[in-house]
């Protein structure tokens, strides 16, 4: 008994240590900094709902089966906060996204997703009574003043964008379902991978009416289209399903605002995807990546 307590308190000092934090924050980092461009990918064949709701689809299917063997622990009676949580942070964005692709670049969109902090700072303050520290705040600035460096750099001289308001829109949205998932969702005790399950099962059939309420069947018949849709199959069950896990994970053994400095991280992933799909890259895009790397120290540092 006492063997049992001593390796479950071990289990769980390792989950929540520094080293911890910071192997998730990688490794969503490259599963997310690599969405822009599976996005971009997918598009060549279909258009931004379908590629959207695909991805929602494929991480539906992927939990599904998990959904099915756990209903017994299922909190049905909070299915409202599932789906608030589901179109916020995960359904809503991915049709923005799909439609900030159709016209951006990979590393300028996903250089515009490192403003997750800021509002989700924002929304803490403003409606969630959260406290922040200066250092914190002093972090979160550095790393939008770096994601802005690489907007300007990334986009076609200083000519404004309108596609760029609907990555700045989603991340409005991951700043509203950061701090509710952080107090509403945290605390049910159940494991992250039931939860994020859950948030799929809530908007999954939306997106299947979406998908399937178009021409994405005949698309998907043309000899061309199998690429797009493996494309769009990965970013749902790596970028929405898996990456999702893991970052309700980290939520649990962060803060909503140190989990969202994951956003800061994937401009660099993105840029490196667009530079090998050709895109190319300006002095002003490492200066830009140096501060938010800064960024994130300082919101990490304990």
């Amino acid at each position: 008994m006492d063997n049992k307590t001593t390796i479950s308190q071990t289990q769980t000092s390792k989950s929540q240590s520094p080293s911890y934090a910071w192997g998730l924050l990688a490794l969503l980092a490259i599963i997310w900094g690599s969405s822009f461009i599976l996005v971009k990918k997918s598009l060549h064949v279909f258009d931004a709902s379908q590629v959207g709701s695909l991805r929602i689809v494929a991480a539906f299917l992927f939990f599904l089966p998990f959904f099915i063997l756990n209903l017994k622990q299922i909190p049905f009676k909070k299915a409202h906060l599932f789906l608030l949580v589901g179109c916020l942070g995960n359904l809503f964005p991915a049709y923005l996204f799909s439609l900030a692709g159709s016209k951006l670049d990979s590393g300028v969109s996903g250089a515009l997703n490192s403003t997750t902090p800021l509002f989700t700072l924002i929304v803490g303050v403003l409606f969630f009574n959260n406290n922040i520290t200066s250092r914190q705040t002093m972090g979160i600035i550095l790393g939008f003043i770096g994601a802005l460096l690489l907007v300007l750099a990334g986009a076609k001289g200083l000519q404004f964008n309108g596609y760029a308001l609907y990555v700045v829109l989603a991340t409005v949205l991951y700043g509203f379902n950061l701090n509710i998932t952080k107090k509403y969702l945290t605390d049910l005790n159940l494991s992250p991978f039931l939860i994020t399950a859950f948030i799929f099962m809530t908007i999954g059939p939306v997106a299947i009416t979406v998908l399937f309420s178009g021409d994405f069947i005949q698309k998907a018949q043309q000899p061309e289209a199998l690429q797009p849709i493996i494309y769009a199959v990965l970013l749902g069950v790596l970028g929405s399903a898996i990456a999702m896990v893991l970052f309700n994970k980290l939520i649990q053994v962060t803060s909503a605002v140190l989990a969202s400095s994951v956003t800061y991280l994937i401009p660099i992933v993105a840029i490196i995807w667009g530079i090998l799909d050709g895109e190319t890259i300006q002095i002003q895009h490492f200066l830009g990546m140096g501060i938010i790397l800064v960024g994130v120290y300082l919101v990490n540092k304990s």
